[in-house]
């Protein structure tokens, strides 16, 4: 099951929602000067080409990121996830978009590092091209992520960002995003821990958010964005979600001012539409 690869799907609108909040998860962490860690369970690539390749196939950044490029009215939070995506641009020409670990690394200190996980092996090897020459703040590893995740919680710093975003084409993955969840929160139970799932027809992922809530945690967040209705056919991702363990206070009031507007420019044919939902328990 390694057919997956991220570079089709590059800068379309669930890599907007999944970037932009990865973003503020890094600014809150970073806002004590103690470190921290990134660790990126399935990290692909790392960058990819919007202009030729795999992305050109069916362009589907054009529905995502390319609707954001050039507006003056960005939210905040939203401006500054496009500025990080123009740094890699700076022609002015969306011809690159960051992964995940590329978004991560341009808001790391010198005191903080990443661990980032890829096991498709074409994949894996352009990680380790795009994060050589970082020493010892990456490392990246040609490893199934949700095995290796165990070995490294809790991290010394005691203060970690663990983003989980598998493919999900083999349906076994949404049964170990929550196996790994489990694992994840016994030895550290303070992490902040970000899933992001797929939105389809497919029962494993609409029970998925439902799995996620009854997990142990002091806090949770859940924020989905539609972007069109479900296709008659059953087929084809129609939105996508994150869930956050362990979120930031501010998250969700920020959410609330940001996911309005991404419906108003991302959604399509007047479908558009998102879910925010956050709990706090201090049973927990």
């Amino acid at each position: 099951m390694l057919s997956y690869r991220h570079a089709f799907h590059a800068g379309n609108h669930a890599d907007v929602l999944k970037h932009f909040i990865e973003v503020q998860l890094l600014r809150y962490l970073a806002q004590k000067d103690k470190p921290f860690w990134y660790i990126d369970t399935h990290a692909g690539a790392g960058c990819y080409a919007l202009d030729s390749g795999y992305a050109t196939q069916n362009a589907e950044f054009e529905s995502g990121i390319a609707r954001l490029w050039q507006r003056e009215d960005l939210p905040a939070p939203l401006a500054e996830y496009v500025e990080l995506v123009k740094r890699l641009n700076p022609d002015g020409q969306l011809k690159l978009y960051p992964g995940s670990p590329l978004v991560a690394l341009q808001l790391l200190r010198e005191q903080d590092r990443m661990r980032l996980f890829e096991l498709h092996p074409a994949d894996s090897e352009m990680l380790q091209e795009n994060f050589a020459g970082h020493g010892t703040q990456v490392l990246v590893q040609a490893a199934d992520g949700f095995g290796a995740l165990k070995a490294l919680l809790p991290p010394p710093p005691r203060r970690a960002l663990v983003l989980i975003d598998p493919p999900y084409e083999d349906k076994q993955d949404y049964r170990r995003v929550i196996a790994a969840l489990r694992e994840g929160l016994k030895r550290f139970a303070n992490g902040v821990y970000a899933v992001w799932y797929p939105q389809l027809q497919r029962a494993e992922a609409q029970q998925l958010p439902e799995q996620l809530r009854q997990l142990p945690v002091k806090s949770w967040l859940h924020v989905a964005l539609s972007v069109q209705a479900p296709s008659e056919d059953g087929f084809g991702m129609h939105g996508s979600g994150m869930f956050v363990l362990n979120p930031p206070w501010t998250l969700h009031s920020m959410l609330q001012d940001v996911m309005p507007y991404l419906v108003k420019v991302l959604g399509q044919n007047g479908a558009g539409k998102f879910v925010l939902e956050f709990e706090e328990n201090s049973g927990a």
